[in-house]
């Protein structure tokens, strides 16, 4: 069978490697794809990302199963406009992405069904937004309403920076966020503010078929752009697989106080879940779990070490996925050994990326290690930064330390100009073992 995978990113690249795994599968597409994908061998690229020529490349080439990585084609409702065509798509429907799509949305959402989460206010206004932020004090959460590509979050530790992050986020234009519509189908800028949470991150992320849930490996990500968690959040400077942060008191607590009551409650209100749900997790020291957000894709840079871990075959298991129920009895095979990514990033990200740099140095794939592409383009001869984050060097070991050691020395000879990475990444795993 053929596939498509859509999206451009380092996730795409780690779904359509793992799914090209399988001997079931002929070709993974991935639309639009990026400079790790070729016109020819199993992995292709394909440049179309309007929904509507996408559904009828796929009837027209028979493509028997679609899987949505990024966020932005669920919020246009893909999956809605694949399923009116009778197509096998996973992915949640455009109402049940709203759970990403809207910081509002969701936040309501978790108050009105007792899921735990940061106490919170939504604002439309600067002047009233920055009065509430004056109110409550620093440290404080900026969240933008709609989607931001997964920066559209600011720790404001100041109060000069949480006026700034209201401003910002409230432009009409320029922010960076894709604003939701208002009533009159118009873009209403909002930012939601919530309370600042002590604890540790996690990521939790599950899979679900309208009635059953599987979840994955937990991982972490590592948001801050430099070294120590310091400098401005970013879309996730790498990530590594398992968590020890989730013991299984806290994994059976994510599942009971979080996971479960949120798919019940979406099926009550009409929206049955489909498709990858992310719960961001913060665990407090005394093992408390509250949720942080929502996304409704599996998390940029955690796919690559996750799915580096995974030994069941991806495609049958999105093709049960794809069924009513059909997870029921699948039960996930996972490497013992951990994996870890480590993100290389452009010059001047996360606020204004440079692309064109010339990269050099990739290594060979070993069966240890891997380069997954996500800003790459090749023009002039060259392979180029097109993008933010550009690659994900990914390696498995029997330690989390194993694995960063093996990741960095992967890494050690690629160069562009520009390159920015973290050398800390698995900082708090490490530390435990």
């Amino acid at each position: 069978m053929n596939v498509l995978v859509i999206g451009s990113g380092g996730r795409e690249h780690a779904m359509a490697w793992k799914l090209a795994q399988s001997d079931k599968v002929q070709v993974v597409y991935v639309a639009p794809g990026n400079g790790a994908m070729g016109s020819s061998g199993r992995i292709r690229r394909l440049p179309i990302t309007d929904i509507l020529e996408l559904r009828h490349w796929v009837q027209t080439n028979k493509i028997g199963l679609t899987v949505v990585g990024p966020e932005a084609p669920l919020a246009a409702g893909i999956v809605d406009a694949f399923r009116q065509s009778g197509l096998r798509i996973f992915g949640p429907t455009r109402a049940a992405a709203q759970l990403e799509s809207s910081k509002a949305f969701s936040k309501a959402f978790m108050q009105r069904h007792g899921i735990p989460t940061a106490a919170f206010e939504v604002f439309t206004e600067a002047a009233a937004a920055k009065a509430y932020v004056q109110n409550v004090g620093v440290p404080i959460v900026i969240k933008a309403d709609g989607l931001a590509a997964g920066k559209g979050v600011v720790v404001a530790t100041s109060l000069e920076q949480a006026y700034a992050a209201v401003d910002f986020m409230l432009q009409v234009k320029g922010a960076g966020v894709t604003h939701n519509a208002g009533d009159d189908g118009q873009a209403v800028p909002r930012v939601v503010i919530e309370e600042f949470l002590q604890g540790e991150e996690a990521s939790f992320i599950v899979m679900c078929d309208g009635k059953e849930v599987v979840p994955l490996a937990p991982s972490q990500d590592h948001k801050r752009l430099q070294d120590g968690d310091m400098g401005p959040n970013t879309g996730g400077m790498g990530a590594y697989s398992p968590a020890p942060v989730v013991t299984p008191q806290v994994h059976a607590r994510a599942m009971r106080e979080i996971i479960l009551p949120t798919l019940k409650a979406m099926e009550q209100e009409g929206n049955p879940y489909t498709g990858f749900l992310y719960a961001g997790l913060m665990v407090t020291p005394a093992g408390q779990v509250k949720t942080l957000e929502f996304n409704c894709r599996m998390g940029d840079p955690e796919t690559q070490p996750v799915l580096m871990r995974l030994k069941s075959d991806f495609y049958d298991v999105l093709m049960a996925a794809t069924e009513l129920g059909g997870l029921e009895h699948v039960e996930l095979d996972w490497d013992r050994r951990a994996a870890l990514g480590v993100v290389l990033v452009a010059h001047g990200y996360p606020a204004d990326p440079r692309k064109g740099d010339a990269i050099t140095g990739l290594p060979v794939d070993g069966d240890n290690s891997m380069v997954f592409h996500a800003g790459t383009e090749h023009s002039n001869g060259a392979l180029r930064t097109s993008g933010g984050r550009v690659l994900c060097v990914t390696a498995l070991g029997d330690s989390v330390r194993a694995a960063r050691l093996l990741a960095y020395e992967t890494l050690s000879g690629i160069r562009f100009d520009g390159m920015q990475y973290r050398t800390d990444i698995g900082h708090r795993a490490v530390v435990r073992s």
